[in-house]
């Protein structure tokens, strides 16, 4: 028997783009929905066209452009407001116009300065008016958690008798927890009369970080649609996250018994995107998409899922749009992270070779918050394929400015010959990798050069690396220091020194015994 279906409506467009310091162009718009409807929500809540001609012209371009997903528009109950979002939704497909008004007692007194009977009078003719738009009319009860009851269960009975199709609860300033909200769904379940008439939805803000948990919990008490954004994003501490909804109903299918149409596969895609049109970075530990959401650096955790996945992942990442896990190697890995890591490099060593070499690993992970494949591979030709110095850096010194030609001088030593060079360039980095040359005497191209933050702070020690060509050879060279000139010039020698390691070998090689 197929399970029954929980409808995702999302709203990334319109409350998500409510988020402080959050605003989208058209264009950038276009493409979240688009992505939207690949990932397979119900329906986009595309804008409040009323609000602004920007917000108009992106829920018409998005009502003319997108297939598939019901498109929505927000409206207060007044009449200007609907008839705008009518015009803007008039070319979609399928077309929703949400209306909402305010219940609880704080709003009516405070904000809306109404009684009871003008409220409901207010609600009713909003939802008729929209009803002569499209079939599809949601009405939402603005801060319904904090609403006296009997009075929410009287507005909901006649905005459904008025011919709303669904009915929305929110926890506009997320304020109930998840006991409370699910008590509150089952009370409308059991006190509206014809609230089989209309689906319950759920639109919960994450004030106290109860937000996905709050919805949820509704979803369990009878709720068939979750209102909810991207990444959680939204006003002030955000809204439920859509991806945390998703996920959760599908891994927890025993306890839920429901379903959800969405293709979760492009979670991860659809996280990026609104991200980088955001600018609103993702948290590391951020549930499902954060980049240390299947990532393991613990070694009793990674010892486990390396013998069985599901010791430690409840929840595959192939699922949610990864390629796979990620067993991230710090100061806490262990030796079978290790050992699993230099498989996967294709490194065979010995065991005595994999523990020395282990050891170094160690005391280079105290010292870095990860360590990477490259810096396994420096370690490995350091400790087990040890790289003879044939050049020592004595010293360095770089000036550049404005107004100054960029010099370097180096003091470089071979055997017991000590070579001192000075060279110019366009950069700093440019004259000491000349001079450098001078002093080995290998003239040599600079393929690639990078830079990066090892650690954070004013005091970061900075990494660098550098691909270097020399006649028919290319070698990677890096090197670590606080002084990014210096560790420029450490990566370079190391460069410099395979480069000597490789051509005295070529020379041993054609010796004839």
């Amino acid at each position: 028997m197929k399970r029954e279906k929980v409808y995702i409506f999302d709203t990334t467009l319109r409350d998500g783009e409510q988020s402080g310091g959050v605003s989208l162009e058209i264009r950038e718009k276009l493409e979240i929905a688009r992505q939207l409807a690949k990932l397979g929500v119900d329906v986009i809540e595309a804008g409040f066209p009323i609000a602004s001609p920007g917000d108009f012209e992106a829920v018409s371009a998005i009502a003319e452009s997108i297939e598939g997903p019901v498109i929505c528009g927000l409206a207060r109950v007044l009449p200007s407001d609907i008839n705008r979002a009518a015009e803007a939704l008039k070319k979609a497909r399928k077309k929703r116009i949400h209306v909402f008004l305010a219940t609880s007692k704080l709003h009516m007194e405070q904000k809306l300065k109404k009684p009871k009977e003008d409220i409901l009078k207010m609600a009713v003719d909003g939802v008729k008016l929209a009803k002569e738009w499209t079939d599809d009319v949601e009405f939402s009860p603005e801060d319904a958690s904090r609403s006296e009851k009997n009075f929410l269960y009287q507005v909901l009975e006649e905005v459904i008798e008025a011919g709303a199709t669904t009915v929305n609860i929110p926890d506009t300033v997320g304020y109930t927890t998840p006991s409370e909200f699910s008590l509150l769904i089952s009370g409308i379940l059991e006190n509206v009369s014809n609230i089989n008439k209309a689906v319950i939805s759920v639109h919960c803000h994450n004030d106290l970080g109860m937000a996905t948990a709050n919805s949820l919990s509704a979803v369990k008490a009878g709720a068939r649609q979750v209102e909810c954004t991207i990444n959680g994003i939204g006003e002030r501490a955000g809204n439920a996250s859509l991806e945390e909804i998703v996920m959760a109903i599908a891994t927890r299918s025993d306890f839920f018994d429901l379903r959800t149409d969405l293709d979760t596969k492009h979670l991860v895609k659809t996280s990026w995107l609104v991200s980088h049109h955001t600018g609103m970075i993702v948290q590391p530990n951020k549930a499902i998409v954060g980049a240390n959401a299947f990532a393991h650096s613990s070694g009793i955790h990674q010892d486990g899922f390396l013998k069985e996945r599901s010791t430690y992942e409840i929840m595959q990442p192939e699922d949610v749009g990864l390629l796979k896990s990620k067993i991230v190697l710090t100061k806490l890995s262990g030796s079978h992270a290790f050992r699993s890591r230099l498989k996967e490099l294709g490194l065979e060593l010995s065991q005595e070779e994999i523990s020395s070499t282990f050891v170094k690993f160690k005391e280079l992970a105290d010292k870095k918050k990860e360590v990477f494949d490259e810096d396994i591979i420096s370690l490995i030709e350091d400790e087990v394929y040890h790289i003879p110095q044939t050049f020592t850096l004595e010293y360095v010194h770089a000036i550049s400015g404005s107004h100054l030609v960029p010099t370097a001088a180096v003091k470089i030593k071979k055997d017991d010959k000590v070579i001192q060079e000075t060279a110019f360039g366009n950069g700093p980095i440019s004259a000491m990798y000349l001079a450098i040359d001078q002093a080995t005497g290998l003239k040599c191209e600079l393929l690639d050069y990078s830079v990066r933050s090892v650690t954070g702070k004013k005091d970061a020690m900075g990494e660098v690396m550098v691909k270097v060509r020399h006649k028919d050879e290319v070698v990677t060279g890096k090197g670590v220091s606080t002084d990014t000139i210096e560790a420029s010039a450490k990566a370079y020698m190391d460069a410099v020194n395979r480069l000597a390691y490789k051509k005295n070998k070529k020379k041993m090689s054609n010796i004839v015994v």
